[in-house]
């Protein structure tokens, strides 16, 4: 872990995308927080010393999935799956899949493997099996502030966390999408899927990949909105219309992230997602509160 010294940051963006606004002022306490994203190998080994069965690996419960196809009812996670071609871009249903059978240790479904995977971010973990994890390990998920400030690495106000320009001099700072997405990639950075971690430069607080490669779990509740909360009660469970599982938000990006969709391989970048819910771009890591 690295000790992340405390402060005061400019929260948030307002150049790209609404759910990052306003901007705001946040004050964070020093904590450590893991050098870079939990790994198969760090994950094998929770496993391996209890017996954990994640979320993806259990049964479902079809009165929490009402509507769903029978065959689909079984464990598994979300996979990208390329398009062909060019499509609209208004579907994510086009290049996302339920997939059963899908999980930390065959991440891109049955017939995949972890086997040369041991040093690439652990994903198809939920949140419950990051949270589950991070206490085994005497640990916690970081605060969305925790998270952001870190991956600022002291540079506040800055877009990306290198700085302003998302390919200073060319060069790529993060394992993102180059190409049309979801069809091309040209994997210009080297990876078209999850990379090593530490494969690209540290940001100004010596930690790894906090911009792209993949999503990571924060313990925060999501809102719609950036706007601070009041001490005296923080965020209730999040849900929004028609919904049945509560979101949590995720931070950073992932390598699916593309200039021409998805411009969130930055620090103020968030998303909601479904407490449940395993993916292929989506991992973690821990932080504990600096003694």
């Amino acid at each position: 872990m690295v000790l992340v010294p405390g402060g005061e940051f400019a929260m948030g963006s307002e150049r790209f995308y609404r759910e990052e606004r306003p901007i705001h002022r946040e004050t964070v306490a020093p904590f450590r927080i893991d050098r870079h994203a939990v790994t198969n190998a760090q994950f094998d080994a929770f496993v391996r010393s209890t017996g954990y069965v994640t979320v993806a690996e259990r049964p479902l419960d079809p009165s929490m999935y009402p509507g769903a196809l029978p065959e689909l009812l079984k464990p598994g996670g979300l996979v990208f799956q390329p398009a062909a071609g060019p499509i609209p871009l208004d579907d994510i249903t086009r290049w996302w899949a339920y997939v059963p059978g899908a999980s930390w240790r065959t991440p891109q479904g049955p017939g995949s493997t972890i086997d040369d995977l041991a040093d690439h971010p652990v994903v198809q973990v939920s949140f419950e099996d990051a949270e589950t994890y991070a206490a085994w390990r005497g640990a916690r998920l970081p605060t969305e502030a925790e998270w952001e400030y870190g991956a600022r690495g002291g540079l506040d106000g800055a877009e990306f966390a290198w700085g302003d320009d998302p390919y200073p001099d060319g060069k790529q700072m993060a394992n993102s999408w180059q190409g049309l997405f979801p069809w091309q990639n040209t994997a210009e950075d080297g990876f078209v899927g999850t990379a090593p971690v530490g494969s690209f430069p540290a940001n100004g607080y010596d930690l790894f990949d906090m911009a792209g490669n993949v999503w990571e779990w924060t313990s925060e509740w999501w809102r719609d909105d950036h706007r601070p909360t009041k001490s005296c009660c923080g965020p209730s469970t999040s849900m929004g219309p028609g919904e049945n599982i509560p979101r949590r938000v995720i931070k950073g990006g992932s390598h699916l992230c593309a200039p021409n969709y998805c411009l969130r391989f930055r620090p103020a970048a968030r998303q909601p997602e479904p407490i449940d819910t395993a993916t292929c771009h989506l991992g973690f890591r821990c932080v504990t509160s600096a003694e």
